[in-house]
C-alpha cells in the first residue's frame, strides 16, 4: 500500500518506519514480493523499491496466498506433521476449511487500488514530503 500511495521508488526503511515494522521483517517481505514480479528492487545509494505492475493488477488474494499457503492454519491441515487425534470424528476441520475458502474468494474479489485509491487517511499517513522522509502525521518531533 506504501508504494502505491507513493508511485515512486522509495527506501524500504521509509516504509519498515511508517509501518511499525522491523527492516529485516521488510526486507523478507519485499524479496518475496520481487521474486513473484510485484515489486522492483534496487540495491545501492539510489536503490529502492516500487511496484512492479498497476494497483489495479495487484490481487490481494494472490498476495495472501504468497505469505500464507504453505502455513497450515491449524495442525491438522499439516498432512505430514498432524498428531491430532480428533481428525477421524472432527467436523471443525470443514467448517474452518469453508471459512478459509471464504476467506481467500472476497480477497480475490480485492485490488490493491481498492485498497488505496481515494483513501485520504492512508494517503495521509503513507505521503512522503518533498525530503523523501516519512509525512509527520502522528505529531512527533
Amino acid at each position: 500500500m506504501y508504494c502505491a500511495v507513493n508511485d515512486r521508488v522509495v527506501r524500504s526503511a521509509q516504509i519498515a518506519e511508517v509501518c511499525n515494522s522491523s527492516a529485516n521483517h521488510l526486507a523478507q517481505v519485499v524479496n518475496v514480493l520481487h521474486a513473484n514480479g510485484y515489486m522492483q528492487a534496487t540495491r545501492g545509494r539510489q536503490g529502492g523499491v516500487r511496484l512492479a505492475r498497476t494497483p489495479r493488477a495487484i490481487n490481494i488474494g494472490e498476495i495472501f496466498r504468497l505469505f500464507e499457503a504453505d502455513v497450515p492454519f491449524t495442525e491438522c491441515f499439516a498432512i505430514e506433521t498432524n498428531t491430532c487425534p480428533l481428525v477421524p470424528a472432527c467436523r471443525l476441520r470443514q467448517a474452518v476449511r469453508r471459512a478459509l475458502d471464504a476467506f481467500y474468494r472476497e480477497m480475490d474479489l480485492v485490488t490493491l487500488e481498492d485498497l488505496v485509491k481515494g483513501n485520504v487517511a492512508l494517503e495521509g499517513i503513507f505521503n512522503l514530503t518533498d525530503g523523501l522522509e516519512p509525512a509527520d502525521c502522528a505529531g512527533k518531533a
